[in-house]
């Protein structure tokens, strides 16, 4: 397995790193949607199979299992299928429609949750289906995105260290948090070659990652009904909230700015560059870099349809006055 595995590495990684205009800092932004499946979440999957084969936790009668909103699980679906062996995503009504789609064409079987959990988000209720998937599925292995600690790896040894190298100063990162792993690695990587870094953790209003009060949302990606075990490792010097509708105007800015089509979190961290230097004045421009971690295309139904934004726009609207 670990042959057919390996013949996929050559697609994951060493994505483009371009240089964006910008009035106030210089700007990169780091497009993982060139790799494979894309998005950055092939590069923990790919990590985290690979370890757990050579050490013989997953064999080829083992049926791996994840709690995803999408593109973990769509990573995951997509290197289980080349190795063979089955796969079972847990999913929830906030994924985008084609991400179900394509889970339900490469997945052994698909569990779609429907009820929200105490914090009006899904993710602890996946959790639990999960558990009982573990308790009834005998030689099953649970991938655990929010606590494993090749997820780390994955990010400290590939993204982090290819941002490390390419640049001889950095002053900023913006990452967005979800399942913990990419901020982990990367900032603990960016910190090791430039101790005065500000990491800059971007996370969205509804969110309980950082101690602020849930709500629902509707954008997966980014944000979490819990705090990911894994995010022990991440070094952060600043937490910066958005709203979703921010969202939904910073991946339009994205696109409009820059001709980047990027996913719900491109946008927030894009939004959340524009907000923080807002107003700003430096006698040397920083240099700044974001991630920028899926593409539109998942998000044409939701982010990018009009109908839908203007739903969500007024939902917003409601629970603001209430």
């Amino acid at each position: 397995m670990i042959e057919k595995l390996s013949s996929i590495g050559n697609f994951i990684g060493r994505t483009p790193l371009v240089h964006l205009e910008h009035p106030t800092v210089d700007l990169y932004a780091k497009l993982e949607f060139h790799n494979l499946m894309g998005s950055v979440k092939v590069r923990p999957a790919y990590y985290i199979l690979k370890s757990a084969i050579e050490s013989g936790r997953v064999t080829q009668d083992t049926t791996v299992i994840e709690s995803s909103s999408g593109n973990f699980g769509i990573a995951l679906a997509t290197l289980c299928k080349r190795l063979g062996i089955k796969f079972i995503p847990v999913i929830d009504p906030n994924i985008n429609p084609s991400y179900e789609n394509l889970l339900r064409s490469l997945s052994y079987r698909v569990e779609k949750v429907e009820e929200r959990d105490k914090t009006g988000g899904f993710l602890l209720t996946r959790v639990q289906r999960v558990n009982d998937l573990l308790r009834d599925i005998p030689n099953s292995f649970w991938t655990n995105q929010y606590g494993n600690i090749d997820n780390f790896n994955a990010h400290y040894k590939g993204l982090g260290t290819e941002l490390a190298e390419h640049f001889d100063e950095l002053d900023y990162a913006f990452v967005g948090v979800s399942s913990g792993g990419t901020i982990s690695g990367v900032s603990r990587r960016l910190k090791d070659k430039f101790p005065n870094v500000r990491i800059v953790a971007v996370d969205s209003v509804g969110s309980v990652i950082f101690g602020t009060p849930p709500k629902k949302r509707y954008i997966p990606g980014i944000g979490s009904s819990m705090v990911p075990d894994i995010l022990r490792e991440a070094v952060i010097d600043e937490v910066f909230h958005v709203e979703e509708v921010d969202t939904i105007t910073g991946c339009y800015q994205l696109f409009e700015d820059h001709c980047i089509f990027g996913g719900g979190s491109s946008g927030t961290s894009y939004y959340a560059i524009q907000q923080y230097f807002k107003d700003k004045i430096f006698e040397k421009r920083p240099k700044v870099v974001f991630l920028c971690p899926d593409g539109g295309t998942p998000y044409a139904d939701t982010v990018y349809n009009q109908d839908w934004v203007q739903d969500i726009r007024e939902k917003n609207s409601v629970q603001i006055q209430s």
